[in-house]
């Protein structure tokens, strides 16, 4: 065996080893065997491997191998989420056909994953720009379109006013203006496809509770953007209108202190209670406002702006008429889009009418200041005693909240109500690259789906991309088909669907990838699932997480699945840092590269001191590592083992050259220990019989398998890696040091360490395994835990004089405190100090010291 750890080589051998012995396979269903479904959340094929990449799939690929050889049938999939805006924009900026850039960046990927050693099926790889796959996704959307889930309306649009276009979130940058023309993006309704996903906020809320391996801050995002809100609606008629203004409060006992109605300016009923001296006015407003973003709309720190449009509104409960103003922080698309305002009981209603002279009505007071005349200086927002409320004066406002709905629901102006922050999901995208939307729209016969014989709709090819006007696919003969119901010529859907739905259920398709016929084998799907680990970043805690959650249930109510939740545990990995430099002056970056004194960072050009700083990696920060540089200079084993060990999973990582090299010489040392063993021992067989061993031999087999303890516990706990890696070294020292290295005890330490770091670091496990067996070190069953070896029949007992160690003896493990005194008064230890002196007290500490005080 050569002396020298060569990892390229290594690598190289056996990743083609793997796929030839089919060890890259899952295993049959084989019912058995328990089920264990690792999966990591899959990337954007973007071409380039990133750090992120690296440690999220090290992750997932230790628990998948740890459970192998546990003896689980495992699945652990990966696949490409690939439609979306990059491809459309390389299309447009290099001339290349999306389908083309994507499968390139798809085969480069692939190639790179494989590099790090990953045990994963390649042969259930999903695409979901591949026909074979969003023929199910449309077939999909179709069963929410046959359930009513599926729908369109009205709603506000990012629109370029340069690119003729409707933008994404993500093509507005963060001063409101387009991302290719950089015009001032402006609000504009079009008609748009939705889900329904309101319909299943109570179950999505309340099964929060069923998912026990999750987070508990990713449940409190999902609750918090759920946001359910248990309140009244109420409606205010108009003066001179028979419309009335519905508004949503969760403070119904604050009713009677509502001074104004607000109402977004978008909602239809601004034109109707506008008044013709204030038209210009308000229209003026309503264009400006249309130039804004729904963030600067939203914004707390942005100033709350509004006009009063002269129309009147009456309040139900008081008979008053309040004026009715429109403001930019309304927005049509959240609840009724309009709200009561209640300035004396709300912070920004307080602002907002101070601001524009309205009148604040306190209506709510502390128990103990119920006569007390009031002149607020601040919005007071906490319970109390209602005051100047007719009938419901001198309740206390909790109370009154039921009273004052009961009484609206008497006299006909509003009811009880749950309403939610979470809004019905847009799903359209006006633009090529995404799954064709399933419908065709006929004169005669409305929205039509598309049969599901004709599935899939198909993306044409020759797309001209401009980067303006509507979307490619409007302008091409493909729109034109007969309707499948009347014959009557009619018009395709053009617009594509959010990739986040091809997100939000891919991962029940990898149960039965293959699958022609149907869109999975429902016992295939329902026997893998759900998944029992799930691994990805915290940035998608949120919507990818809430979507695919919305998903299952629906597919429930199909009757495709027979669970509710599809990922039972989830593990957030925290990003991948890198020292970065920045001139705090001009905030511009620099490169490591030109940093010449670390130590003292200077701006190359302006002399000017640098901030240094982890930030998470980025071209743009020049502070990004290149995975493959660190694979051809160190192997996979090596940025493998480093990921791990750097910092806990769901902690951020700050990379460290230093630490990787320090890896990479923990494996060199772990390459020598066994090439030295395989030169010389390399017969030995191991035993499990402690009564024939050695003291040496005892210590050595305790380190041992207390190693196989702490690293199973570390792997099957919260999963720290970081520990387990610890441990790993901890055993390799425990056998440096063994003084018994022609003894069988050796070998099996050898040969657990082999088999504890398979997880970590594959291939040079399997190396090293191989040059005594024959399979895969990856087939073989994880070491357990011998309780026999961890008993301890001799411990150490310091000998203390007047609380000074003057050193150690073995004694038994079990002795009585009466024994251990006997010992270490007859120890050469204790005579040496003990010896004609008057001993006037002995203190014992049993498993720790005898401590002798003398005259």
């Amino acid at each position: 065996m050569e002396s020298r750890y060569n990892p390229a080589a290594i690598e190289e051998k056996w990743q083609q080893t793997w796929i030839e012995q089919g060890l890259d396979k899952t295993p049959s269903l084989d019912s058995s065997k328990p089920k264990f479904y690792a999966l990591s959340m899959f990337p954007y094929p973007s071409g380039s491997l990133h750090m992120g990449h690296v440690r999220n799939y090290t992750i997932t690929d230790v628990i998948a191998r740890l459970k192998r050889m546990q003896g689980y049938r495992v699945l652990h999939p990966m696949g490409w989420d690939a439609f979306g805006l990059p491809a459309e924009n390389a299309a447009i900026d290099r001339g290349v056909p999306p389908a083309e850039w994507t499968y390139q960046n798809i085969a480069q990927m692939r190639r790179q994953l494989q590099q790090l050693g990953l045990s994963i099926d390649w042969s259930r790889e999903v695409t979901t720009c591949s026909p074979d796959y969003y023929k199910w996704t449309q077939w999909i959307f179709l069963q929410f379109f046959s359930r009513g889930l599926a729908y369109q309306k009205e709603s506000a649009v990012n629109w370029d006013p340069i690119d003729q276009t409707v933008l994404a979130n993500e093509q507005v940058d963060n001063e409101g203006r387009s991302w290719r023309s950089g015009a001032k993006v402006e609000r504009k309704l079009l008609r748009q496809w939705f889900l329904k996903i309101t319909d299943y906020a109570e179950q999505l809320l309340n099964d929060l509770d069923k998912l026990n391996g999750w987070p508990e801050r990713v449940k409190l995002m999902q609750a918090n953007w759920i946001g359910k809100s248990v309140g009244a609606y109420l409606e205010f008629p108009i003066v001179g209108k028979d419309e009335k203004i519905g508004v949503f409060t969760t403070r119904p006992d604050t009713v009677y202190g509502v001074t104004y109605v607000v109402l977004a300016p978008e909602h239809p009923l601004t034109a109707k209670v506008t008044t013709p001296e204030r038209k210009a006015a308000v229209e003026a407003f309503i264009q400006e406002v249309s130039n804004q973003t729904e963030l600067e709309r939203t914004a707390e720190d942005k100033p709350k702006r509004g006009i009063p449009t002269g129309g009147k509104a009456i309040n139900p409960f008081t008979g008053e008429e309040i004026p009715i103003w429109i403001a930019d922080y309304v927005l049509y698309e959240y609840g009724t889009g309009a709200v009561m305002g209640v300035p004396a009981h709300d912070v920004r209603d307080f602002k907002f009418a101070n601001g524009n002279d309205l009148p604040i009505n306190v209506v709510i007071v502390l128990a103990d200041a119920a006569d007390t005349p009031i002149n607020l200086k601040e919005a007071y927002t906490e319970a109390g005693v209602v005051v100047n409320s007719d009938i419901f004066n001198g309740m206390d406002s909790n109370e009154a909240k039921s009273a004052i709905i009961q009484y609206a629901e008497q006299q006909g102006f509003g009811k009880a109500r749950i309403q939610y922050r979470l809004r019905d999901w847009l799903i359209s995208r006006q633009r090529y690259w995404g799954a064709p939307i399933p419908v065709i729209h006929c004169p005669k016969c409305g929205i039509v789906p598309v049969p599901d014989e004709d599935l899939p709709v198909v993306l044409p090819e020759n797309v001209e991309f401009t980067g303006r006007g509507a979307s490619p696919l409007s302008g091409m003969d493909w729109v034109n088909v007969p309707c499948p119901s009347c014959g009557t010529q009619a018009k395709r859907e053009t617009d594509t669907m959010d990739t986040f739905i091809d997100s939000s259920w891919y991962f029940l398709r990898y149960p039965d990838a293959n699958n022609r016929q149907q869109v999975f084998d429902k016992a295939k799907t329902n026997d893998w699932m759900a998944v029992d680990q799930y691994v990805g970043g915290i940035e998608h805690a949120i919507l990818h997480l809430l979507y695919s959650r919305f998903f299952t249930k629906v597919l429930r109510d199909c009757g495709l699945l027979n669970f509710d939740e599809p990922f039972g545990r989830l593990l957030t990995q925290g990003m991948v840092q890198g020292i970065t430099y920045k001139n705090p002056e001009t905030g511009k970056y620099i490169p490591a590269a030109q940093v010449k004194d670390p130590t003292a960072p200077k701006d190359p050009e302006t002399g000017k001191p640098l901030e240094v700083f982890y930030e998470k990696m980025s071209k743009s920060k020049y502070n990004g590592v290149d995975p493959l540089e660190v694979l051809a200079k160190y192997g996979a084993d090596t940025a493998r083992m480093f990921t791990l060990f750097k910092a806990p999973p769901e902690k951020d990582l700050e990379w460290d050259d230093a630490d990787v090299e320090g890896q990479f010489r923990f494996l060199n040392r772990v390459w020598r220990l066994v090439a030295e063993f395989i030169s010389s021992q390399s017969s030995l067989q191991q035993t499990t019989d402690n009564r024939q061993l050695t003291k040496p031999e005892k210590d050595l087999r305790r380190a041992i398998h207390n190693a196989i303890q702490a690293v199973t516990e570390d792997l099957e706990g919260e999963y720290q890696f970081n520990t387990a890696v610890s441990e790993l070294m901890k055993l390799s020292n425990a056998l440096s040091d063994a003084i018994c290295k022609d003894s069988p005890v050796y070998a099996e330490g050898i040969n657990t360490l082999i088999l504890l770091m398979a997880p970590f670091a594959p291939h040079i496990a399997d190396e090293l395994w191989n040059l005594g067996n024959t399979e895969s070190v990856h087939l073989q069953t994880w070491p357990k835990v011998d309780p026999d070896a961890l008993v301890v029949d001799e411990i150490t007992l310091v000998i203390q004089i007047m609380g000074k160690t003057r050193g150690a003896i073995q004694v038994p493990a079990d002795a009585s405190r009466e024994a251990l005194e006997k010992y270490a008064r007859e120890s050469e230890v204790a005579l040496k100090h003990i010896q004609g002196k008057e001993i006037k007290k002995v203190i014992v500490v049993p498993g720790k010291l005898v401590n002798f005080v003398v005259a």
